[in-house]
């Protein structure tokens, strides 16, 4: 065995896989390793399908105090500060009252409603492939296309201003940027949290037809701090995650023009598709982080009270224990068992919806430009290395 890691490794060889050096573990280290985290302190990186998903249902792991626990970076930030961070919302809160704040939002994201917005999703993705067609020369894809629809589906589903997203954009941008100062992280967050408060206290006034007036609605009253936390993450997480497995995701499907042309002649494989492309990329690609509030074992590791542990999202889904494999883009799988959207108590709400978008948009993509391809050599296309959630930054690509 090796010894503990200094930092979690993040240097990928190739811009679709995860790094080497944690692919690695699987057959080094086996599912669970020590590693140092920035912060200084000594805890457990966790790489194995079943181990991951063991950890993200353990109640004895908490998610409380996430922030503290950066893999790549420490946050140079006061107390005050990081208190901040920690208001109450989904990511950061274990049951009762994670329970409480996610038992409200479970009604509002059936499937037969994410389902019942198709017809809405399918008019704004023609929309901007009709402007995607109207223009000359190379279309930068995620600007175009990747960003705006699950923007403008969020934005519609919540009751949020589409107008406004230059600034939520802008401000989340600024928080999941690997560079961003502390001082920044910190107003960012502040400029998120003000956004949302306002608009919790214009629908309290003046209610409308969107989720969030919905929620604000609810038996179980929120308060405006809690109403606004949770507003606030599903609109990052609405536009965010998807926006970029939309845009990663296509930039796979042209780098591997094989894989396009078999959605291509087999559009009924699409779904299929869109699991293993989750499966596949990962774009939580530095993992979740948690605490051990009592001893544990994951994996033969015994793990005490208060150590940190590192639940690595993307490892686990390339597990060769887990997929035959996995290193491969394969849309024939029988049975894609990915963890993508999280497992147990904190798998995401939206996961429903954002599948719903990507299928939307892949199909209606391939059928109307067919011949879509990248503008530049895929060596060219900016990865988001330098940000919490991965992607491409841009793609441009020719639609004729």
């Amino acid at each position: 065995m090796t010894d503990t890691l200094n930092l979690l490794p993040t240097e990928r060889d190739h811009p679709l896989d995860p790094p080497p050096a944690v692919l690695a573990l699987h057959t080094d280290e086996g599912p669970v390793s020590p590693l140092d985290f920035p912060n200084g302190r000594r805890g457990w990186l966790v790489t194995g399908f079943d181990e991951v998903r063991a950890g993200l249902i353990d109640p004895r792991l908490s998610a409380v105090g996430r922030f503290e626990l950066n893999p790549v970076r420490k946050l140079d930030l006061s107390e005050e500060e990081l208190e901040n961070l920690r208001r109450p919302s989904l990511l950061t809160t274990d049951p009762p009252e994670h329970t409480r704040l996610r038992r409200m939002l479970t009604g509002l994201f059936t499937v037969r409603r994410m389902r019942a917005l198709t017809p809405r999703i399918e008019q704004i993705v023609a929309d901007h492939l009709d402007a995607m067609a109207a223009t000359d020369g190379p279309v930068d894809l995620v600007s175009a296309l990747a960003m705006p629809v699950p923007s403008l589906v969020i934005c519609e589903l919540l009751g949020v201003p589409y107008a406004d997203r230059a600034l939520f954009q802008g401000l989340t941008s600024t928080l999941l940027r690997l560079d961003s100062t502390g001082e920044q992280v910190t107003a960012a967050g502040e400029g998120l949290r003000e956004y949302m408060s306002g608009l919790v206290r214009a629908k309290r006034t003046t209610p409308d037809d969107g989720l969030l007036s919905e929620l604000l609605d609810a038996e179980d009253t929120l308060t405006d701090l809690e109403a606004a936390g949770t507003g606030l993450l599903l609109l990052i997480a609405g536009h965010e995650t998807t926006a970029n497995m939309i845009g990663l995701g296509t930039f796979t499907l042209l780098s591997q023009p094989e894989r396009w042309a078999e959605l291509r002649e087999h559009p009924e494989l699409v779904e299929q598709a869109v699991e293993e492309l989750l499966r596949y990329l990962t774009i939580v690609h530095f993992g979740l982080p948690r605490t051990a509030v009592e001893p544990l074992t994951i994996g033969g590791r015994d793990i005490a009270a208060g150590e940190p542990v590192l639940l690595h999202l993307s490892a686990a889904n390339r597990d060769p224990a887990q997929f035959d494999g996995p290193e491969f883009l394969d849309f024939h799988r029988e049975s894609v068992r990915h963890i993508a959207f999280g497992y147990g108590v904190h798998q995401c709400l939206g996961q429903q919806l954002a599948r719903n978008e990507m299928a939307v948009v892949f199909r209606r993509l391939i059928e109307r430009f067919p011949g879509l391809r990248l503008a530049v050599p895929a060596e060219e296309v900016p990865m988001r290395t330098d940000m919490a959630i991965y992607g491409v930054h841009r793609l441009p690509v020719l639609v004729r």
